[in-house]
This record gives structure tokens, C-alpha cells and sequence, in this order.
């Protein structure tokens, strides 16, 4: 995937999670060998999105490729931020999976994608 697809997916979906009346907090937020696509509010819940763009589907659906090494450096950055921000309330992950070819785009939303523990 080119980086021009990636940022391209990342705007598609931010545009859709304001127009669904997310608040976004912080876009591409790095933590240690980690990076958060977008962090949002969805009401009182904080939300780690992981946008994941193709232009096929070939070997796989865009949403299954954040394995559980990945989750568990999203959930490791998610508690970063909730720190660094002193926030205390729910969390959840969700996954944008976006798949683009000549003819049309499709946008898919997965909340509570994954479940994880963040160690404490």
C-alpha cells in the first residue's frame, strides 16, 4: 500500500466519523514503536481507530490485518494517551476498513473490533 492510499483512506474516515458526530482528539498519535490512526470521543467513550485502506482484496479484508501484535500496541498507546490526558472513562477499538477499486469505494465501521487488556 502506498502511503498517498493510506493518507487518502485516513481522511475518508475521518470525514465520516465527524459527519457520525465523533469528536476527534488526535490523528497519527505515536507512542513508543506504536501509532494510533485517530482517537476519538464517541459520546463518553474514548475510541482508538485503526484505519486500514486497500485497493483489492486479494490476500485479505482490509480489518483483518491488525493481528494481536498490533492490538496489543494500540491498547499499550490507548492507556499512553488516556495517561497523558488524565482521562478516565471507556474505551473501545474499532477498525475502518476501507476498500477502494475504479468503481467504487466501501467504507466499513467495526466497533468493539477487539477486545484487549492493557497492562497496568
Amino acid at each position: 500500500m502506498t502511503l498517498e492510499l493510506g493518507n487518502w483512506g485516513e481522511r475518508q474516515a475521518l470525514s465520516w466519523l465527524e459527519y457520525h458526530g465523533y469528536q476527534i482528539l488526535a490523528t497519527n498519535f505515536r507512542s513508543g514503536k506504536a501509532e494510533v490512526d485517530v482517537i476519538a470521543m464517541d459520546n463518553k467513550v474514548l475510541v482508538v481507530i485503526e484505519v486500514k485502506t486497500r485497493t483489492g482484496i486479494y490476500y485479505d479484508y482490509p480489518e483483518n490485518a491488525v493481528g494481536a501484535a498490533k492490538q496489543k500496541l494500540l491498547a499499550r498507546a490507548a492507556s499512553d494517551f488516556m495517561q497523558m490526558h488524565s482521562l478516565k472513562c471507556a474505551l473501545r477499538f474499532d477498525i475502518i476498513a476501507i476498500e477502494k477499486n475504479t468503481y467504487s469505494t466501501r467504507l466499513l465501521h467495526f466497533k468493539d473490533a477487539f477486545f484487549t487488556q492493557t497492562e497496568g
